[in-house]
C-alpha cells in the first residue's frame, strides 16, 4: 500500500475531474483535519466556505446575495434542490420534470425523497420544452434543466424552462455541475442573471481545479435553504443545513485558493484553451471521415467502432460512452494538444 500511486492523468479523456491546480493541492493539505460541519470550531475554513459561496455566486450572476454550501458534489447538491423543492410541495404526491440529458443524481433523489420522476425527451441535444410543458402540472413541485450536459454539453432553454415552471408555481433548479466554470465565458443564457432561477449546482473540483470533493449549490434567497437545516445541540453552531455533518475541509480550503487565483481571467483563458482543443479534435476528426457531435462546451462525442473503442481502452486510454454509443471526450484542462494528437496516432493505426 505504501508505494501505491494515484493514477496518472496523462491519459484519461472522459473524466469531468481533473488535475488540481498546485494552490488547490497547498491548500486543502493544510486544512485536512478541519471540518466545514462544525463552523463554530472552525471557523477560519468556515470563512473559506463563505469565500467560495460569493465568488460561485458571482460566477452565476447574483453578487452579493449568494446562499449555500460547499457539497461533496453535484449529485448532494441535486438531491438537496429536490429536498428544498420537495418541502416547497403543496401536495402529497409531489413530481419534478428533469430532462432525458439530466444527472443520474436525479434518479437516486426521486427514489431516496419518494419524488415522482417525469423524464422529459430531447429535441436535439436539448430538453423538449413541449414535452416539459406537457409533463408538468400542479403537482410539479420542481424543473430542472441542464448547463453542460455530460454527454454532450449542450446548454437547455433555461429561460424557458424558468418560465413554464412559473406557470404551475415550481422551482427551477439548473444543474450547471461541470458547465457552471466554462459559462460565464459564452454566450448562453444560463444564469441567475439570464432567468428566475431557485437554486443550482455548480462544483469547483471539475473546471474549477479544486481538489475533490467539492461542489456546490448556490441560492439567492437564504429562506430555501430553511428547509434543510437540521438542529445541532452538541455543537458550537446551532443548525445544520448540508447533507453531511463531517465535511471536507480540505475540499472547501482547495476550492478558495483556486478560485481566488484563477477568477475571473484564469478560468477564461483555461476554457478559451480547452475549447480551441476540442475544436481542434473535431476538425482532426473530420478530416478523418469519423462521425462526430461538435463541441459547443469543450466536449466532443466521436462515433467509434466498438473494436477501436475497445482496443484503446486495452492501450490504457481511459474512454466512457453517451447511453447511445459514442465515445466521451471531455476536453479538461489536464487534456492537451499533445495527449489528443497522441489519441488519434493510435486511432490511426488501429483504424
Amino acid at each position: 500500500m505504501q508505494r501505491a500511486q494515484p493514477q496518472a492523468f496523462s491519459r484519461v479523456l472522459s473524466s469531468m475531474c481533473t488535475e488540481p491546480h498546485p494552490d488547490a493541492r497547498a491548500a486543502a493539505t493544510r486544512f485536512l483535519g478541519s471540518n466545514p460541519g462544525d463552523p463554530g470550531t472552525y471557523e477560519t475554513v468556515a470563512r473559506l466556505e463563505e469565500d467560495v459561496v460569493e465568488i460561485l455566486g458571482e460566477m452565476a450572476g447574483i453578487a452579493g446575495q449568494t446562499h449555500g454550501y460547499v457539497t461533496s458534489g453535484g449529485t448532494e447538491a441535486n438531491i438537496q434542490a429536490v429536498r428544498i423543492a420537495r418541502a416547497q410541495a403543496t401536495t402529497s404526491e409531489p413530481n419534478m420534470v428533469v430532462p432525458e440529458s439530466g444527472h443520474f443524481s436525479f434518479w437516486k433523489a426521486a427514489e431516496l425523497l419518494d419524488v415522482e420522476l417525469r423524464v422529459a425527451p430531447l429535441d436535439g441535444y436539448r430538453v423538449s420544452l413541449e414535452a416539459v410543458e406537457a409533463m408538468a402540472d400542479s403537482s410539479t413541485t420542481m424543473i430542472a434543466g441542464v448547463a453542460g450536459t455530460t454527454e454532450y454539453g449542450r446548454v437547455d432553454d433555461i429561460p424557458a424552462l424558468a418560465a413554464i415552471a412559473g406557470e404551475v408555481g415550481a422551482l427551477t433548479h439548473i444543474d450547471a455541475a461541470w458547465g457552471g466554470f466554462c459559462l460565464p465565458f459564452t454566450d448562453h443564457d444560463w444564469s441567475f442573471a439570464d432567468a428566475p432561477i431557485d437554486t443550482m449546482t455548480i462544483d469547483p473540483h471539475k473546471m474549477g481545479r479544486a481538489v475533490v470533493p467539492a461542489g456546490g449549490l448556490i441560492t439567492d434567497r437564504a429562506r430555501l435553504l430553511d428547509a434543510l437545516a437540521i438542529d445541532t445541540p452538541y455543537l458550537e453552531s446551532t443548525s445544520q443545513i448540508t447533507l453531511t455533518g463531517t465535511r471536507s475541509g480540505a475540499g472547501v480550503a482547495g476550492a478558495a485558493a483556486v478560485m481566488e487565483r484563477l477568477w475571473v481571467d484564469g478560468y477564461r483563458e483555461q476554457y478559451e484553451t480547452c475549447l480551441e482543443n476540442a475544436e481542434w479534435l473535431a476538425e482532426a476528426l473530420a478530416d478523418r471521415d469519423i462521425d462526430h457531435v461538435a463541441p459547443d462546451l469543450p466536449l466532443v462525442a466521436v462515433a467509434l467502432e466498438p473494436t477501436s473503442f475497445e482496443r484503446l481502452r486495452e492501450r490504457g486510454w481511459r474512454l466512457s460512452r453517451t447511453e447511445t454509443g459514442e465515445t466521451r471526450i471531455v476536453v479538461m484542462p489536464h487534456v492537451t494538444r499533445r495527449m489528443l494528437e497522441a489519441m488519434l496516432s493510435e486511432l490511426d493505426e488501429l483504424v
